[in-house]
């Protein structure tokens, strides 16, 4: 069974800063490209960033670039988001997601395996 498990999400100010966490089971996480995808209110599920299986590559999407960090820890099977200089649009639930891509996509049906997700509240 596969399991993947955000924790870390909250309320915080705009300008603050917050770190997500993703555990992952039943996968082989040290070969699997890891995403993290974001969904507001009344909006679609979209693309925040992406880091390969080794860690070697990572990218974002532009609107987080420069203050989100994507990083991972295989030997712990988890993965990381540290978000800082947070604004009111960053609010929405945040999903992990696992996929077999090298190089990942910025396409959620790319991902054949997600998280419950974790919310993020940035007030104002």
């Amino acid at each position: 069974q596969v399991l993947l498990i955000e924790s870390g999400g909250g309320l915080v100010q705009a300008g603050g800063s917050l770190g997500l966490s993703c555990g992952a089971s039943g996968i082989p996480f040290n070969k699997s490209g890891m995403a993290w995808f974001r969904q507001a209110p009344g909006k679609e599920r979209e693309f925040v960033s992406f880091i390969s299986a080794n860690g070697a590559a990572t990218y974002y999407e532009d609107s987080v670039k420069g203050r989100f960090i994507i990083s991972r820890d295989n030997a712990k099977n988890t993965l990381y988001l540290q978000m800082n200089s947070l604004k009111s649009e960053d609010t929405a639930v945040y999903y992990c997601a696992a996929t077999s891509l090298i190089m990942g996509t910025r396409k959620d049906y790319g991902y054949p395996y997600w998280g419950q997700g974790t919310q993020v509240t940035v007030s104002s």
